[in-house]
């Protein structure tokens, strides 16, 4: 399985706007502080709250830009609304996400975490 999340952020990270994120400052800090398990813990609940219902509260706009090292995540691999979700992952609007779909959003934001943390600071 990582080696396929790994083949899915690589594309992602070629386009543009997605490339811009990066783990800096404080979000940086708070990953390595936190460890993966509680940033686990964290994308679980946020992922559950501000993604997983059919129509997500403000979706488009819900995702804050920085703050948590989940946020920037979200950004950098389009996991960020349901709209990035659909033409991204191929996740279907207009429903509640399965606990699948969930764990799937899940691990993709870790483990674009787990690489960030893995490379040297920008």
């Amino acid at each position: 399985m990582s080696d396929s999340l790994d083949r899915r952020l690589d594309a992602i990270a070629r386009h543009p706007f997605r490339a811009k994120f990066h783990l800096r400052g404080r979000d940086r800090v708070t990953a390595e502080l936190k460890g993966p398990a509680t940033i686990r813990w964290h994308a679980r609940d946020l992922i559950a709250r501000r993604l997983a219902p059919a129509e997500p509260y403000k979706d488009g706009r819900q995702t804050p830009y920085r703050g948590h090292p989940v946020f920037v995540a979200q950004h950098a691999t389009a996991t960020c609304c349901r709209t990035c979700l659909r033409r991204w992952h191929d996740i279907p609007q207009g429903r509640e996400l399965t606990p699948e779909e969930r764990a799937y959003v899940v691990d993709v934001i870790c483990r674009w975490i787990e690489r960030e943390i893995e490379s040297p600071a920008r």
